[in-house]
Parts: structure tokens; sequence; C-alpha cells
């Protein structure tokens, strides 16, 4: 578990699902594909899980991105909970790299391939968003929050909305865990995974 301040309400933090580009390591950003077979059992096992941990009726917030709604309407079926989209939520921008592979870039850009961190080198697309811009909206999102609240998102938002709930630098995305068919929960600064 990870301790941090608790000014923030409680939340379960969810990654869409597996798309067909997550199997092609194709850089989605806010481009989109279909959830996989796989991706939608994953939110089906996060609708699970959500019933068994949800204390009563919450928030729901998604990303409005259909691989993010998607999922949120599979995760919160049958629960009576309305979803609510925000653009903030999005993943981030990754500009004229979106729709490549990771395997194409990093045989363009040998400082891709050199890079010891999964996620910071996304931060420097040519044309897409920078972490300090990112960091701002997820945020500005965070900071309007009055209760528990159920938050549907993507890998790197996920990573950053917790970074930043649980005092962590925003630079440390990969010190949070990841994962798909996992929801995320934090209450009173504490962070664990759960799954099921």
């Amino acid at each position: 578990m990870t301790q941090a301040k608790t000014d923030f309400p409680e939340l379960w933090v969810l990654r869409h699902g597996e798309t067909e580009w997550n199997t092609e390591e194709r850089l989605q950003g806010r481009l989109d594909s279909p959830l996989t077979a796989a991706g939608l059992h994953q939110a089906r096992r996060q609708g699970q899980i959500l019933t068994a941990h949800l204390p009563g009726p919450v928030r729901v917030i998604s990303s409005d991105a259909p691989r993010a709604l998607r999922t949120a309407e599979i995760a919160v079926a049958g629960l009576g909970l309305t979803i609510e989209t925000d653009p903030r939520l999005a993943e981030i921008d990754l500009g004229r790299w979106q729709g490549r592979t990771v395997q194409d870039l990093r045989a363009d850009h040998p400082d891709i391939a050199r890079a010891t961190d999964p996620h910071l080198w996304k931060f420097t697309a040519p044309g897409g968003e920078t972490l300090g811009q990112m960091a701002a909206r997820v945020q500005a999102v965070l900071e309007v929050l009055t209760g528990p609240t159920v938050l549907v998102t993507h890998g790197v938002t996920s990573r950053l909305l917790r970074c930043i709930v649980l005092g962590l630098p925003i630079t440390d995305l990969a010190s949070v865990p990841g994962g798909q068919g996992v929801v995320h929960h934090i209450r009173d600064g504490k962070a664990q995974i759960l799954t099921a």
C-alpha cells in the first residue's frame, strides 16, 4: 500500500479494457480502437469488483473516448449508476505519433529505444501534450470531485491521476501499478489494487 494526502474523496480508478491496438502495441492517444473479447471480459470483471466493493451509489465519470465509455457501460451495468463523461480524462495526446506502433517509433527514434522509463518518452511526441499540460487537466478533474467517485480512463492518464492523488512526483508514472481488468482503489491516502 502507498500512503499519501487524504484531501481527495474515495476513488475507484479503472483503465479501459484491452483494445485491438493494445494487442498491436499501436499508440492510440486521442484515436480509438474497439475492445477485444479479452477487453470485454476485463470490463465485466471490473464490474464484478465494483459490485463487491462499492459502498452504494457513487458518481461515475468516464473519458469520452469510445473504448473508455464502453468499459464504463459494462463495468457499471446493473448498478443503477449514471455515467458522466469528461474529456479531461482522455489519454495523452500523442500528436503525430498517434496510430503508430511502438516498434516503428523505436526504429525511427533510437532515443525511445534507450529510454529507461516506459512512459515519460511519450510526452516528447511532436505536436503532442506535455507532462505539465496533462497534469493540469487531470488536476482540474480531481479538484471538482466532492464525494466517492469511479473514474474510467486510460493507461497513462490513470497513472498520472494516481500520482497526483497519492502525492507522488508526476514524473514517477512507472512507480504506480498499471493493469487492465483491475480496479485501483484509493481511500484516505492509501492505494490498493482490487482484483476480486
